[in-house]
């Protein structure tokens, strides 16, 4: 591609990229906190294409004042303005096709990973470091992630005697169990693996995989394994569940925090 063109691409792909930082779209990409590097990122490329475009419209005026001083007044048709820059080949037109993925960033935005990559992929829960002094109050509104930390590894010590709420998108295996998910991320889409939670005790009779729940309940001891890879999922007992709305940021970031 010529470098006009090389700088519309680049316009473009700025242009994406603000859109996407602007608006919820980047957390569909990657994690909230890396919102600032991506507006940043699309500010020096539309900055950088429009150097482009007018180092690039400087040159060709330069280029056309050259190519009329050098002919003489007398006969201008004795070399033609072409000549100066020498033969010129056309760029391959198929080159613009680079431009369909920018228009599928910016008009289409990507679903977040759901139970079909949840169920595929073994759980991450992992140790955490230490826990958060838990609210009095029931019930008490937990990260889904925090829930099966605290019911793996520290065997529901603090959560003994309360009500928990925790929210998550609904995944059922092949032998019929309920889990409540969420993906959890350290940078990007990419890389999200999922925490599982599975439910027992009153759940709603009809569970439709990747809706979304905010699920009531108390901590139980029991314990399943992940078939994936033998992990650690822990159960809820359930008391109430209502549905709600798909999160702005469907994935769960506390292994940032």
């Amino acid at each position: 591609m010529n470098r006009q063109a090389q700088a519309a691409v680049m316009f473009l792909v700025g242009a994406a990229l603000l859109h996407a930082g602007m608006t919820d779209l980047y957390l569909r990409y990657v994690k909230a906190g890396l919102q600032p590097l991506l507006l940043a990122a699309g500010a020096v490329l539309i900055v950088s294409a429009l150097a482009t475009a007018w180092y690039e419209w400087k040159r060709a005026r330069s280029r056309k004042r050259a190519a009329r001083e050098a002919v003489p007044e007398a006969v201008p048709e004795a070399v033609p303005e072409t000549a100066s820059e020498g033969h010129v080949h056309r760029e391959p037109r198929i080159s613009w096709l680079l431009v369909l993925p920018l228009l599928a960033l910016i008009l289409i935005a990507p679903p977040a990973l759901g139970s079909y990559s949840a169920m595929r992929t073994g759980t991450a829960l992992q140790q955490p470091y230490g826990y958060n002094k838990l609210p009095t109050s029931d019930p008490i509104p937990l990260n889904l992630v925090d829930y099966a930390g605290r019911a793996v590894y520290d065997h529901g010590r603090s959560l003994a005697g309360h009500q928990v709420r925790i929210a998550g998108f609904v995944a059922v295996d092949s032998a019929g169990t309920p889990y409540l998910v969420r993906m959890a991320l350290n940078c990007c889409a990419a890389d999200a693996q999922p925490v599982k939670v599975a439910l027992t005790g009153k759940i709603p009779p009809v569970l439709q995989p990747d809706a979304w729940l905010q699920v009531t309940g108390t901590y139980t001891a029991r314990e399943t394994r992940d078939p994936v890879n033998n992990g650690p999922i822990p159960y809820l007992q359930v008391t109430e569940a209502k549905p709600i709305p798909t999160p702005a940021d469907p994935y769960d970031e506390t292994w940032n925090n």
